[in-house]
């Protein structure tokens, strides 16, 4: 650490974020605006010098006549390297993925799981499913739909099994490039949710080209698994995990079934939410 201290650091901040103290410090002050953006959202700032993640976001300055070393944008997380690389977008974009990654699995009185989720009258939708597995795509059509935006990548379960909002901008994927843009959820017509909900639907689906939607029923446990399967902190706190889980299906409705393109399903889910 000492080793990292040395790098001149100019400007920083800390704040509160799921129970967890997070620091972020740079040697470029003009950067910070640019880092509020990527932490997870419902963070409060703290002034305690002390915290329990620290991440360094180091920027090379100069005309770049220094060493090759000096000339790579390089993150820590604590003492772990993130990031190097000469490209600072690319170091950011693993830093945000490293910093939600450490929220959802150390988040305090929280379940974190790898899905979508909106609201529709008074009830959430749950689409569990990691990345590339089309949640996104099937929460910006619901949303479109005039589903209530809650996330497109973490439902967030609390002691209760009630999901609450983890409203970050939805990443949109080209299917031209593969590159992948944030968007806020108003620029769709949409709003975000505020209010956590009880489930009334889990979706397992994941998106497979030409798929016809043939939606089968589910129990309650097979439900628990699909979700368990994809939560975070489910190594960590297991029974924790699965207590939560067991409530939020409770009177949920579970369907399964691949699916072609979203817009397509999106009726037919909504509908098994009424």
């Amino acid at each position: 650490m000492k080793k990292i201290d040395r790098l001149g650091w100019a400007a920083g901040f800390s704040f509160l974020s799921y129970g967890n103290r997070v620091g972020i410090r740079t040697n470029s002050p003009e950067l910070m605006d640019r880092m509020l953006d990527l932490i997870p959202p419902g963070w409060e700032p703290v002034r305690s010098p002390f915290v329990d993640r620290l991440y360094s976001v180091f920027v090379p300055r100069g005309n770049g006549q220094s060493s090759k070393v000096r000339r790579l944008n390089l993150v820590y997380g604590d003492l772990d390297r993130i990031a190097r690389t000469p490209v600072l977008d690319d170091a950011l974009a693993l830093m945000e993925s490293n910093l939600q990654i450490y929220t959802a699995a150390l988040a305090k009185n929280r379940v974190f799981v790898h899905a979508g989720a909106v609201g529709w009258r008074g009830r959430a939708i749950v689409i569990p499913g990691r990345s590339f597995s089309g949640k996104s795509s099937l929460v910006v059509e619901l949303v479109r739909a005039g589903a209530t935006y809650y996330s497109d990548e973490y439902a967030v379960f609390d002691r209760h099994g009630h999901v609450h909002p983890y409203a970050r901008s939805l990443s949109i994927r080209e299917k031209a490039t593969g590159q992948t843009e944030r968007f806020p959820v108003g620029s769709l017509g949409g709003v975000a949710g505020v209010e956590p909900l009880p489930v009334g639907l889990v979706v397992a689906s994941t998106y497979k080209p030409g798929a016809r939607w043939r939606p089968r029923n589910l129990s309650p446990g097979h439900a628990i698994l699909a979700l368990l399967s994809h939560a975070l902190p489910a190594r960590r706190k297991p029974r924790m995990a699965l207590e939560v889980l067991k409530r939020a299906v409770k009177r949920a409705r579970v369907v399964k079934s691949p699916r072609g393109e979203a817009r397509e399903v999106v009726d037919s889910i909504l509908g098994n939410c009424s």
